[in-house]
């Protein structure tokens, strides 16, 4: 399974196995979420901070102007995030992903890592890139390629045991909303 991702655009190559889990993962236009969407309670993942839940919304003058925020917090990173409503669509926020898509997020967690043989420097940004884009199946292919088993602190730099780590959080932490486990089950 080959994603390729572009701004809400998302263009996949899929093999015979996971095909129609992929059709039904993205018919509901991930990523491309509507204000109406969003409730207190509700847990989003915002692409580069992961898994928060809302607070509510709030109106506050900037700049000379009213907006209608929305206040998210991130209790692992202790920190609340306002975003105005009439960019949440255009900063990726999302829902929380479906579990056909955490299913096609371990198929790729079980699936041979594939790590390329270029410069650490190119690697470390696609991975980056893949972790902040928020797509669970992208960061599964990151915690994949970067897994190095039982011996982490041995085989890894500090940079790639970051990276690890970065990723291994955003997709525990979702596992964990979605299929409603607590820790111990979900690692």
């Amino acid at each position: 399974l080959v994603v390729f991702c572009f701004r809400f655009v998302k263009i996949c190559l899929v093999d015979r196995n996971v095909q129609v889990l992929m059709a039904e993962c993205f018919k509901r236009n991930v990523g491309m979420a509507k204000n109406s969407d969003f409730k207190t309670e509700d847990f989003v993942v915002y692409p580069t901070h992961g898994v928060g839940k809302v607070l509510g919304t709030e109106k506050q003058e900037i700049a000379g102007t009213e907006l209608d925020l929305l206040v998210i917090d991130f209790e692992h990173d202790r920190m609340t995030l306002r975003i105005p409503l009439s960019k949440a669509q255009e900063s990726g926020l999302r829902p929380l992903s479906s579990k056909k898509q955490m299913d096609l997020a371990l198929v790729k967690l079980k699936g041979r890592a594939r790590v390329r043989r270029t410069m650490w420097s190119r690697r470390a940004q696609e991975y980056e890139a893949k972790i902040n884009s928020g797509d669970p199946v992208s960061i599964a292919e990151v915690v994949r390629d970067l897994n190095k088993g039982d011996d982490l602190m041995v085989d890894q730099s500090y940079s790639e045991r970051q990276l690890f780590e970065k990723a291994y959080d955003r997709i525990l932490t979702e596992f964990q909303i979605v299929l409603n486990l607590n820790l111990e089950d979900t690692q």
